[in-house]
């Protein structure tokens, strides 16, 4: 799906994510495969958090004026701070589980709920955020966005 350049950072960061969500979603119960992805999970949450900021603050804010009118945006809303929440809570339970054994259980909840929230931005959240923002709220979503994963050809 094409992307509007100012988001194709943050889609790059969700085609990682969907990777590892993908293949925690088919974790096999034994120690070594359940530790491997479970550091790749918590790894890429605790590296999404200026990721989430973005959405929750940028994008929250651009999209709230256009709630009163728009059902689908107050919709968007409301899932993406519903699923974000059970992320955090997810990445709660990562910190307080590392002293703990991981179950197979915990590594395919966690991939599945990766894997379905990354699907839904890409899917509902990044058509709206396209269809409503400004050139300049796009802009601004570009230049919050890690330089490490822009890419230098975008000359931004």
């Amino acid at each position: 799906m094409k992307r509007a350049p100012q988001l194709q950072p943050l889609s790059r960061q969700h085609h990682l994510g969907l990777h590892i969500g993908r293949h925690a979603k088919e974790c096999a119960d034994n120690l070594q495969e359940i530790t491997a992805h479970w550091q790749a999970l918590s790894s890429y949450i605790h590296d999404m958090q200026a990721h989430f900021s973005i959405e929750d603050n940028l994008i929250t804010k651009a999209l709230l004026p256009h709630q009163a009118t728009q059902p689908k945006v107050t919709s968007v809303l409301n899932t993406m701070k519903e699923q974000h929440r059970l992320l955090n809570n997810m990445k709660m339970e990562i910190q307080t589980c590392e002293e703990t054994i991981i179950t197979v259980g915990q590594v395919k909840q966690l991939g599945n709920l990766l894997y379905d929230h990354l699907r839904f931005e890409e899917r509902e959240l990044f058509p709206i955020v396209e269809e409503y923002l400004t050139q300049h709220e796009l802009d601004a979503i570009y230049a919050a966005s890690p330089d490490d994963i822009k890419h230098l050809d975008e000359k931004r």
